[in-house]
């Protein structure tokens, strides 16, 4: 029988301080931001542990680290606090309008490409929310620091609720004079005369999407595991428009450039391997109006999006 603790006991100071310990990484630095002794705010936090039955962080020589128990805690005390602040801010401001900020977190490339365009729409229609976009690079929990989130990965199973807002198909893309110079060539010939720029997705390989695309285009004796690496798309984009190499990347981000001819699609294939761009909200967050507005803006707004007819410098489409 699962066990409940009584709104009374919730340990306040505690989950305080606890918070304050995982934001700053140190007791000591959470004890001087919370204007506390650090001794004070060590039997705070082993208080919490006890009544948990679990440890929150691993208590290394040189560092804190959040168990996961902490990361499945940090969060829900994060917007309980937040929640309790706006609620009490709005009845002391009650005389003024309230301001909601809404913290957004954005894979880069999704962020500049796709998502930064359509938010002043946004802000022109909802101004009573204001926007605090974070888009890092790295591969961490999504809803750690965020109200809502959009995530780069494959359909899954959560408790969360989530929203696929784009799938991706990802095809070659060069620069125009990598295509003029091998203008006669085959796929296989054109992968094999070119160096490949990878997109790094979390933890998978390297060449995990040229491998993706390998298989599918039955292309079994072609070397993916070479060339460069790069964070985000943005950047592997950057590094084609400079003259040298092929990049499998989604046209749809990238359409202002196959427009200007700053980078073509050479051959009209595509890599079906169940990516996409999701929007994951907490289910007990569809009550905050600000979320549940953005959510349902964002849907709709991308449901509208027409995908892009990308111009392409035909070449030879033959796997010989």
């Amino acid at each position: 029988m699962a066990r409940s603790i009584g709104r009374r006991w919730l340990p306040l100071n505690a989950l305080r301080a606890f918070e304050g310990v995982a934001k700053h990484g140190t007791f000591t630095a959470a004890a001087n931001a919370l204007l506390i002794s650090q001794s004070a705010l060590s039997r705070h936090v082993i208080a919490l542990e006890q009544l948990l039955g679990c440890q929150l962080f691993e208590r290394r020589p040189h560092a804190l680290v959040l168990t996961k128990a902490g990361h499945s805690l940090l969060p829900a005390i994060g917007k309980s606090f937040d929640r309790l602040e706006q609620a009490i801010d709005s009845i002391r401001n009650e005389a003024t309008p309230a301001t909601r900020v809404l913290r957004v977190r954005m894979p880069p490339s999704f962020a500049v490409r796709l998502a930064v365009p359509l938010l002043r729409e946004f802000r022109h229609t909802h101004c009573e929310v204001e926007i605090d976009l974070v888009s890092p690079a790295a591969s961490e929990a999504p809803l750690t620091d965020a109200d809502v989130a959009v995530t780069y990965s494959t359909p899954m199973v959560t408790d969360l609720v989530t929203d696929l807002l784009w799938p991706e198909r990802p095809s070659i893309l060069c620069h125009p004079d990598v295509a003029a110079r091998h203008a006669n060539k085959s796929l296989t010939e054109f992968i094999e005369a070119n160096e490949l720029v990878h997109v790094r997705i979390g933890n998978l390989p390297r060449h995990h999407v040229w491998g993706e695309f390998a298989r599918q285009a039955g292309l079994a004796h072609a070397n993916m595991e070479r060339g460069i690496v790069f964070d985000t798309a943005v950047l592997a984009v950057e590094y084609l428009a400079s003259g040298e190499g092929i990049a499998l990347l989604d046209p749809n981000l990238f359409v202002e450039e196959l427009r200007t001819g700053r980078l073509v699609q050479p051959f009209d294939v595509t890599l079906a391997h169940g990516y996409g761009y999701y929007l994951i909200t907490h289910p007990e967050d569809l009550s905050d109006t600000a979320i549940a507005m953005f959510r349902s803006w964002l849907i709709e707004r991308f449901g509208r999006r027409p995908a892009a007819e990308s111009p392409r410098v035909r070449l030879a489409v033959s796997n010989d």
